[in-house]
């Protein structure tokens, strides 16, 4: 078979494209040697790194001979563009020997489409230790490549992927700010605590009517509100304070065995306000009565008058009548 005959499309089904351009040398060689046009010594040897390898290689067409240097070539790292080049290169020797280029031919469809040829290449390349630029890819997910649920990405420091120097800074002042803020919170109802804005006690001084309002004997009417029982007799008016002398307990008035009884230590009074029984030391005391300018009674608990240092005897101690 001559080299015009030869048909080189039936390697284009090889997917490997250095095993496709090595296969393609190989048979065009063959043609050569059969036609008698080419030197039987000019074989090179094959090389585990390309399709031609040899240190010289000659080829003739239509009776012209040219001489390529092929050697030259291999210091190319990429191996499918040292292919390429020495293909470039017995293409440019042939149709520079005088004779015309054979024509091209329409490739076949293959099996393998070109994604698939590619990456072959780009694997067969990287193996070649030479200088590719490869991309790092750092994994944000524990879970393999194969079923992760989004692509990989690699998260900037700003958006929380590490804690830096000054983040910790201010995560640190965010961190006392707040304490204090507590601090000062808790002090504040400490202190509403201490000093309650309203006292819950009744006034010490306050009118309670005219004298013609009350009878002869005692009257609880102001005992639960102002702490006194007022007194009429018929001497006059007096303020008794429902305090006992004892322990400050609340006196109880008996009206059936008239006296004041004390529940908490038995302490007893006359309704006069002079003790008799239990461990009382002291009458009860007497607050101040006196008759405003409209004629009702005045009673003022600021004042107070007790029987044994003669205070009963003061004319505010009591309101004639």
């Amino acid at each position: 078979m001559s080299e015009e005959n030869l048909d080189l499309s039936q390697f284009d089904e090889i997917p490997d494209r250095v095993a496709r351009a090595k296969a393609k040398a190989e048979a065009i060689k063959k043609a050569r040697a059969a036609a008698g046009g080419a030197d039987a010594g000019a074989h090179a040897e094959e090389a585990p790194d390309g399709p031609s390898a040899e240190s010289e290689a000659s080829i003739s067409e239509g009776g012209g001979e040219a001489e390529v240097d092929l050697l030259a070539l291999d210091e190319i790292p990429d191996r499918v563009e040292r292919a390429k080049a020495k293909a470039a290169a017995m293409r440019k020797a042939k149709g520079g020997g005088g004779g015309p280029a054979p024509a091209k031919k329409p490739a076949k469809k293959v099996a393998a489409s070109t994604a698939d040829r590619a990456a072959t290449a780009r694997a067969l390349t990287s193996k070649e230790g030479g200088s590719v630029e490869r991309e790092v890819i750092v994994q944000t997910s524990p879970a393999p490549p194969a079923i992760r649920p989004g692509p990989d990405r690699i998260a900037p420091v700003k958006s929380g992927g590490i804690t830096t120097r000054r983040g910790f800074f201010t995560w640190l002042t965010l961190a006392w700010v707040s304490f204090s803020g507590a601090c000062l919170v808790g002090l504040a109802g400490f202190g509403r605590f201490l000093f309650p804005n309203v006292l819950f006690e009744p006034p010490q001084s306050f009118k309670i009517g005219f004298p013609e309002e009350y009878e002869i004997g005692v009257d609880e009417r102001w005992k639960d509100k102002f702490g006194i029982w007022i007194v009429k007799n018929t001497e006059g008016i007096f303020a008794l304070i429902s305090i006992c002398t004892h322990l400050g307990c609340t006196p109880n008035w008996l009206s059936n065995e008239q006296k004041f009884k004390c529940p908490c230590h038995g302490s007893g009074f006359y309704s006069s306000g002079i003790n008799f029984e239990g461990p009382a030391p002291r009458p009860l005391e007497r607050a101040r009565i006196v008759l405003t300018d409209d004629g009702q009674i005045l009673i003022d608990k600021n004042m107070k008058f007790q029987y044994e240092k003669g205070q009963w005897e003061f004319p505010e101690s009591f309101l004639q009548v």
